[in-house]
């Protein structure tokens, strides 16, 4: 495997938001896969106040070089101010499934 595998880590105000973010992100080929997971309860400060609030989380695959384009797209779309976006680099994982996210996002 040539390209570096990622995970993006994020979330979303609802499931339908959630999904609009993972359809785009997977039509512009900046993400191979993305799984979003409903009814997350998060709790966090935000300007002072501590919040609870219903989200969807989103697993998102991605190689190394659409990282910075992706982190772009999720800022430009998202309703949230700050949204949420950690990633982490995979060390590894099964072969072929690796190799399929490179394949999935290789440029045409």
């Amino acid at each position: 495997m040539s390209k570096k595998a990622i995970v993006v880590i994020s979330t979303a105000r609802s499931e339908k938001e959630g999904g609009k973010i993972a359809q785009h992100l997977v039509e512009k080929k900046l993400a191979a896969c993305v799984n979003v997971i409903p009814r997350v309860k998060s709790f966090f400060y935000w300007e002072g106040k501590l919040c609870q609030e219903k989200e969807a989380m989103l697993f998102i695959k991605t190689v190394e070089g659409k990282l910075k384009r992706l982190i772009n797209e999720i800022k430009n779309i998202h309703s949230y101010e700050v949204p949420e976006i950690i990633f982490l680099k995979v060390d590894g994982g099964e072969k072929a499934y690796l190799q399929w996210i490179e394949k999935a996002l290789e440029e045409k």
